[in-house]
């Protein structure tokens, strides 16, 4: 903490002299301010000192090569300390009574380290006293016509010192007459561990000391009653006070210094020993709790009443606020959940949160299934806008690194397009969360969080939870309070950074871009059997994604599923494994569409290490939950391996074999596999959710192919009896697999020029052409999954499948650059092939499946004379 000025000598405020006294120490005040509240004006005792000696206590704080120690600070939450200062070895001692010290002159050392410390506690109690006879008037004018203060201000300048005074007084009004009539069962123990639990009304003044002293410096200049009020209030600052510590007294010592005189002097057989010992423990760990230059990463701020309210989670969230999304920063302490936004600051200001609403904990509960009928309807973005946003940012990402690498040193540029990803990100963010996370407040007040992931929900719902087994009580604060702990946040908080990618280092991993094949094996720990599944989720674009989902092990304590998947990863760094048990009871079923009823097991993440993940060979893990551990395996092919289409040498397969080959083989129009795939789907698929995005298993996807390249008679049977996502699955792989796209290398160029004509006419004459311009067998079958996947998109309000959603699944696969494009684009990066005309791919795709039904026969009749080398 700076050290601060508060106004000019001519001009001292009512609050001079007690503000300067405590804060004119600058930047060591921390580590000494628990000096005032407790010992900091009992200089006495320190030039007293019991063994003769007067040097500098300064002096007794430096090692022998001159540097500065601090005192040993004591971790433990346990109530029975075990340190008090440092050995030579390092190790925590006590501070313990000379050896041969007579119990007698002992206490009489003790009385005399106690007589000094009241007589300066009389002089800090008179002090107190007198700065606070004008609060009283101040709060009878607030009430009038015509205020001197306002109560908020008074409130705010006036912050703490009512109830600082009121914990010296009793503790000196009880301490005092013990001292008066002092013997050896006198003890004082307890009244000094009493004190030292009440040290969080200082860490609380200070806190509040930034936003009192401008309020100060503003009445001032702003009430010339004010003025005049603070000018004859001036008393004499420490320096000029004769019965002050000093500056210089103040600054060398610390709280340890009156607890070793005072335990030193004190047999360790007298009931106060292990009592100054606590308080010395409390005062101790307070100081460490609120020094930050001995800790910078504080998660704690104290409350007036002396207790820790800790900081135990927070982060980004998205709350739905009068019908609009809102991106709010939610911090949860050990008593209440605050959701706060940050301030707008001009440039060089340090950023600032405001308070926008806070529920203590016991008064907090969540939403039950009965509560879904009052769920508001969630305004979502279509699904084409979220791909698109995401298209944009790879693109622009792409932009960047081309930008760095011309090595024309345009920061500007670079700069440009960092603020405009920035925008398409924070946006994205917003705009993509539709899990509800709904908190109540017993008074009425519901509120309501938008997140991305279950995965995410049952973390802020277990932390609240698992708070709230304490006894709690009710907190109400007040204005100042919660200025106070609002403007703690700032310096408590852990996350940062909002989760994009244009605020992360440069350095920093990009994460993985192509296909994660995972196989989940099993799963041990149950105590109990259950109906079990589990969910893979990864992260893109700074919030998660679910991928895909394990059939249902049944009535089972140990599921095995050895079922594989293959997951799509745009940038992804992070795997998270879900595990469910299953809901058959109708009656508890949500009518909220989002709302996930199952029952989370457990849950578990692993960071998706570019090392270990991209060998040719799989690698196992076990991800631990609650007691609970799946196994699985992994491994990954990046996209530029993937983008490589590898022919198949058997010709007398359909996977990876010319599809004029296969239907000259079969004598038809459409390839065999395509026909029943699409019948399957229409079948029994369509009102799947994410039919065609939910990856089916691998291993059914892999017995469907071989028995489709094999012509097994029995693969009407294995597909009535199959999972449709591995049937859909299988689908989507033979047309990867192709040896070229369905489209064609040749004509991918103009697919990508025709796609980006302004000219309405243009446009449509180009793109019928090009479907003309395809060899017979591939348009066939291109038009017959066109009808096929808008049959698919009808059934969106079910499926939640649209037109966008499949032309982004289907594009990049069916419309791909040929290895001769890429190379010829000098294209190195994984995540500028998966950004490279991918936009384009997909709209490709969509045009066709937005235009009027297309018919072979009549393409074939209107012949145009256009030129594809547009």
């Amino acid at each position: 903490m700076n050290g601060c000025t508060i106004v000019s000598c001519s001009n001292v405020l009512l609050l001079s002299w007690f503000l300067i006294w405590i804060f004119n120490i600058g930047k060591t005040l921390i580590n000494h301010f628990l000096a005032h509240c407790m010992v900091s004006h009992s200089s006495w005792y320190l030039n007293y000192n019991t063994d003769g000696y007067e040097g500098d206590p300064a002096e007794d704080r430096k090692s022998q090569d001159g540097s500065e120690t601090m005192p040993f600070i004591d971790e433990s939450p346990t109530m029975s300390p075990h340190l008090c200062a440092r050995g030579q070895d390092g190790e925590a001692v006590s501070p313990t009574p000379p050896e041969g010290l007579l119990s007698g002159k002992g206490l009489e050392m003790k009385k005399l380290v106690l007589s000094g410390f009241l007589a300066s506690e009389e002089i800090y109690i008179n002090q107190l006293e007198a700065l606070l006879l004008p609060m009283k008037p101040l709060k009878a004018t607030a009430t009038t016509s015509k205020p001197v203060l306002t109560m908020e201000q008074i409130e705010t300048i006036f912050f703490m010192i009512q109830d600082i005074f009121v914990i010296h007084k009793e503790f000196y009004d009880a301490i005092s007459p013990n001292i008066q009539q002092w013997d050896e069962k006198v003890t004082v123990g307890h009244l000094f561990q009493k004190l030292a639990s009440q040290l969080g009304v200082y860490k609380a003044f200070v806190d509040n000391y930034k936003v009192a002293v401008e309020t100060a410096e503003k009445c001032s200049l702003a009430n010339s009653q004010f003025q005049k009020i603070s000018e004859n209030l001036k008393v004499k600052g420490p320096k000029e006070s004769k019965d002050c510590t000093t500056t210089a007294t103040m600054e060398g010592m610390l709280p340890v210094l009156f607890f070793q005189d005072l335990l030193k002097h004190t047999p360790k057989d007298h009931p106060d020993f292990p009592l100054l010992q606590d308080a010395l423990r409390i005062s101790q760990n307070f100081l460490s709790s609120i020094n930050e230059e001995i800790d910078p990463r504080r998660t704690a701020v104290t409350t007036p009443k002396g207790e820790v309210r800790q900081l135990v989670k927070d982060g980004f969230l998205v709350e739905m606020s009068e019908g609009t999304r809102k991106l709010r920063h939610a911090f949860l302490f050990t008593d209440l959940l605050l959701c706060a936004k940050m301030k707008k600051t001009a440039v060089g200001r340090h950023q600032q949160y405001e308070c926008k609403w806070y529920i203590p904990l016991a008064d907090l509960s969540f939403q039950t299934l009965d509560d879904s009928d009052s769920l508001p309807h969630i305004q979502t973005l279509p699904e084409h806008e979220i791909e698109e946003m995401k298209i944009k940012i790879s693109s622009i990402k792409s932009e960047i690194q081309k930008e760095k690498k011309a090595q024309k040193s345009q920061s500007r540029n670079v700069d440009r397009l960092r603020k405009k990803m920035n925008e398409q990100e924070s946006c994205l963010l917003l705009n993509s969360p539709t899990i509800p996370f709904r908190i109540h407040n017993k008074h009425g007040k519901s509120y309501l969080f938008l997140l991305s992931s279950d995965y995410e929900r049952s973390e802020w719902r277990e932390s609240i939870q698992k708070l709230q087994k304490k006894d709690l009580q009710a907190c109400v604060l007040s204005s100042v309070e919660l200025q106070v702990l609002t403007g703690s946040c700032f310096k408590l908080r852990t996350v940062h950074n909002i989760p994009v990618t244009s605020n992360k280092d440069d350095e920093e991993s990009p994460g993985l871009y192509g296909f994660l094949h995972v196989i989940v094996h099993k799963a041990t720990g149950f105590k109990e059997s259950a109906n079990l599944y589990c969910t893979l989720e990864v992260d893109s674009f700074g919030y998660f994604v679910s991928k895909a989902i394990t059939r249902v092990f049944r009535d089972t304590t140990e599921p095995q599923w050895n079922e594989e998947f293959e997951i799509e990863l745009e940038g992804s760094q992070c795997l998270r494994i879900l595990c469910y048990e299953k809901c058959y009871d109708k009656s508890k079923l949500n009518k909220d569409d989002n709302e996930i009823v199952d029952k989370i097991m457990g849950k578990g993440q692993v960071q998706l290490d570019p090392q270990t993940v991209q060998s040719k060979n799989w690698h196992m893990d076990v991800i631990e939950m609650n007691g609970i551990k799946v196994e699985f395996s992994m491994k990954f092919t990046s996209r530029d391996l993937s983008l490589k289409r590898t022919p198949s040498k058997k010709q007398s397969g359909v996977f990876g074999v010319k599809i004029s080959v296969v239907t000259k083989r079969e004598r038809s129009k459409v390839p065999y596999i395509v026909r029943q795939c699409i019948e399957e789907v229409e079948k029994r698929g369509i009102d799947e959710v994410g039919i065609y995005r939910i990856s089916g298993v691998a291993t059914d996807i892999q017995a469907l192919k071989a028995a489709f390249d094999a012509n097994t008679k029995d693969i009407l049977m294995m597909l009535s009896d199959m999972d449709i996502n591995a049937i859909a699955g299988t689908l989507k792989l033979y047309f990867r697999e192709l040896p070229e796209p369905l489209l064609t290398d040749r004509l991918y160029p103009a697919f990508m020029e025709g796609i980006a004509l302004s000219d309405p006419a243009a446009k449509e004459n180009c793109m019928m052409h090009l479907l003309r311009s395809l060899p017979d067998p591939n348009l066939i079958t291109f038009l017959i999954l066109l009808e096929h996947l808008k049959r698919v998109a009808e059934k969106e309000p079910v499926n939640k499948m649209s037109l966008h959603n499949l032309a982004t699944v289907f594009g990049p696969t069916l419309l791909r650059p040929s290895e001769s494009e890429i190379s010829k684009a000098h294209i190195t990066l994984a995540s500028d092939i998966w950004s490279h005309d991918v936009m384009a791919q997909v709209q490709v795709l969509l045009y066709y499946l937005q235009h009027p039904p297309i018919s072979f026969a009549e393409l074939k009749k209107n012949t145009l004379y256009f030129s594809t080398d547009v």
